[in-house]
């Protein structure tokens, strides 16, 4: 791994807290001691933004079957990320939910899985009481970067990314990241920015922005 990764950072400091990101929000999940000697304590489903609206027609549809095409494998060679998926739908508050090991990242079901027109969606913690998570390094993604899923049939899908952009919590696009129509693209989200326990945690999101590619 090139030194220059690391070098690009957006804002976040180590911060041990149990962070994931939802479809506007950052979602804190558990009990997690910071650095700076403060905890937090949340219950699951807790926003520092609007929940998704249950009537939004981007994600109103039904979960995909768990057939040849539903997405069981993620791996960003760039930055050493090598996961397992887990289904994601939508909690009772109408908010994403989020995988509970912070070691996995999760599909968002009621989006199109990876490989068909429209935007997936894949979300993952980036850091957790025991430190970095899944997610910890989307951050020093580049552009071209490689992104493979794995699917149930053993076929494989590769996407490279566009860019990454962050996003206050209150100002999250969530038709653009889960537009269900348009090129194939596959969005992976996780929390970032600013932290700030007595707002609910991590202040955005950060979204990486990819287009599906030919393998090679």
């Amino acid at each position: 791994m090139a030194s220059h990764r690391g070098a690009r950072r957006l804002g976040r400091g180590v911060a041990l807290a149990v962070c994931a990101a939802a479809a506007v929000a950052c979602v804190s999940v558990g009990v997690a001691g910071r650095g700076d000697g403060h905890a937090i304590s949340a219950t699951p489903g807790s926003t520092s933004s609007p929940a998704l609206p249950a009537t939004d027609p981007q994600v109103a549809g039904e979960r995909v079957p768990r057939g040849v095409r539903a997405p069981v494998r993620l791996a960003i060679p760039a930055i050493g990320v090598s996961t397992p998926l887990v289904g994601l739908g939508l909690e009772e508050d109408r908010t994403v939910e989020v995988p509970e090991d912070a070691d996995r990242a999760g599909w968002f079901e009621l989006g199109p899985p990876p490989g068909v027109t429209g935007s997936s969606v894949i979300l993952g913690h980036v850091d957790s009481a025991a430190g970095p998570a899944v997610f910890a390094r989307l951050e020093d993604l580049e552009r071209g970067d490689v992104v493979e899923v794995g699917r149930a049939d053993g076929s494989e899908v590769a996407f490279e990314v566009l860019r990454l952009e962050l996003y206050p919590n209150a100002e999250f696009p969530a038709q653009r990241v889960y537009a269900a129509s348009g090129a194939r693209r596959l969005n992976l989200v996780t929390c970032a920015g600013d932290y700030d326990a007595g707002r609910g945690g991590y202040q955005s999101n950060l979204v990486v922005y990819t287009r599906q590619v030919a393998r090679t």
